[in-house]
């Protein structure tokens, strides 16, 4: 097939724009998965008598860690040498660069000295719980790596490959072939595991404690087996120029 028969994805990374400071839509889909994950959690901790000043708590130790673990995760795991060099530049987050391995350690640590700190309230519990949200966000935060024409997968012809655009320094500097749309693969992986898991929270399905947090960590990695196979390593964005 021509690539101009692909769809070209041709959405802005910005909302709008006031001066230098631009409302994007990885922040905003990023800060909803949180709103909604509060709202979901309050409903649960109300459904099991669970006092909501601990949640209003829960919620400052997640957003905690999962920005301080994703930060640290990608300035070590990809580009240890650079921030080394600048180490304010890990302050700097607005400039992009989030691991999602990262804020999942982040996320577990956080968890840990919640539980520590609130005894009333299992770790196994809460993690059972809270993997029903962290399914839903991860969703939300796929679907802003899309706006952000990013974690592109590899090239192919099948009907709904889509061309991204490439971005350096706010400007477009090229665009990509067709590809796989793998974010959009992952953002409905991980839609249909948030659904699955809260039938199933509905209905008081398990028994034993632990078994949403085991299922959740054998759903995601599968799916993320799978996709893998239809990605790009970032660095593969440089052939496209």
């Amino acid at each position: 097939m021509e690539p101009s028969s692909f769809f070209h994805w041709n959405g802005s990374p910005e909302i709008f724009k006031i001066g230098s400071l631009a409302v994007r839509w990885y922040g905003v889909l990023f800060a909803l998965g949180f709103v909604i994950g509060y709202q979901i959690m309050d409903y649960i901790f109300k459904r099991e008598n669970k006092p909501t000043k601990a949640l209003e708590n829960l919620v400052f130790y997640v957003i905690i860690g999962t920005i301080v673990g994703a930060r640290l995760g990608h300035c070590f795991f990809y580009e240890p040498d650079y921030y080394l060099k600048n180490p304010l530049e890990i302050l700097m987050v607005w400039h992009g660069g989030l691991a999602s391995h990262g804020g999942a350690i982040g996320v577990l640590l956080a968890l840990w000295l919640f539980a520590r700190k609130n005894p009333k309230i299992k770790l196994l519990w809460l993690l059972d719980r809270i993997v029903i949200p962290t399914a839903l966000a991860a969703s939300f935060i796929r679907i802003g790596n899309f706006f952000n024409h990013e974690i592109i997968g590899k090239p192919t012809n099948l009907p709904w490959a889509i061309i991204f655009n490439i971005y350096r320094g706010g400007e477009i500097v090229g665009t990509t072939p067709p590809v796989h749309p793998s974010q959009l693969y992952e953002a409905i992986a991980y839609l249909l595991i948030f659904i699955l898991l809260f039938i199933l929270y509905k209905k008081r399905i398990w028994q034993n404690e632990g078994v949403p947090f085991g299922l959740f960590f054998v759903l995601v990695f599968v799916a993320r087996f799978l996709i893998e196979f239809t990605k790009a390593p970032q660095a593969e964005f440089e052939k496209f120029l």
